[in-house]
């Protein structure tokens, strides 16, 4: 495993950003923007991808108990198909910055793509999550928080199988689907009208 970096820029308050949920056709996107302590060491973080689910939860008590301050904001399946799912994971990740209890003098955005956040300057970094702490640890925050949600979300809709696939287009999801249309949590935009030639939409 590659050590991750502590920060990208020293002695300042440096917040990493990342989202979950973006690639997925129902329920919400979710970010997170956490700033850790400059000498931060925490060997086994990670890209939340990277890490079992049991793993991330571990990590995620110990984020928030060890990050001088962090904070999880989601934006809906009905503002991602207004807005789109890229201006929806800008927009999760300004809320989540928002809630930050200590304003940041930098942001290391995980991706490539973001739109300025007042006048914090802004680093947009590729897999950024298995590069910094701060991003790989706001990526555990947004995906065990969405995740937690999807899960509760699956006892009202359970034939979609969210407890499995939390929310992401894997076949047994596709296929129910077919079998029972989509609920008030599917996104009606990008993703399902990608899938309308396989579900045979009317």
């Amino acid at each position: 495993m590659t050590k991750l970096k502590s920060c990208y820029i020293r002695g300042i308050p440096e917040a990493g950003c990342d989202e979950a949920g973006r690639g997925c056709i129902a329920g919400p996107v979710f970010a997170a923007a956490v700033i850790l302590p400059e000498h931060f060491d925490y060997p086994g973080l990670d890209d939340s991808k990277k890490l079992t689910e049991k793993k991330r939860l571990i990590l995620r008590t110990i984020i928030e108990k060890e990050a001088l301050a962090f904070a999880v904001a989601s934006v809906d399946h009905n503002m991602i198909d207004k807005i789109n799912i890229l201006n929806a994971s800008i927009l999760a990740m300004h809320k989540a910055i928002d809630g930050l209890s200590i304003i940041p003098e930098h942001l290391i955005i995980d991706g490539n793509r973001f739109k300025p956040y007042r006048s914090i300057p802004h680093r947009c970094i590729v897999d950024g999550d298995a590069l910094y702490m701060s991003v790989a640890a706001a990526s555990v925050l947004a995906k065990t928080y969405r995740d937690e949600y999807i899960v509760n979300l699956h006892e009202q809709y359970p034939h979609y199988g969210w407890n499995k696939n939390k929310g992401y287009a894997t076949a047994a999801h596709v296929l129910a689907i077919k079998k029972y249309g989509m609920c008030p949590f599917h996104r009606r935009s990008f993703y399902v009208r990608s899938l309308q030639p396989l579900l045979a939409f009317e």
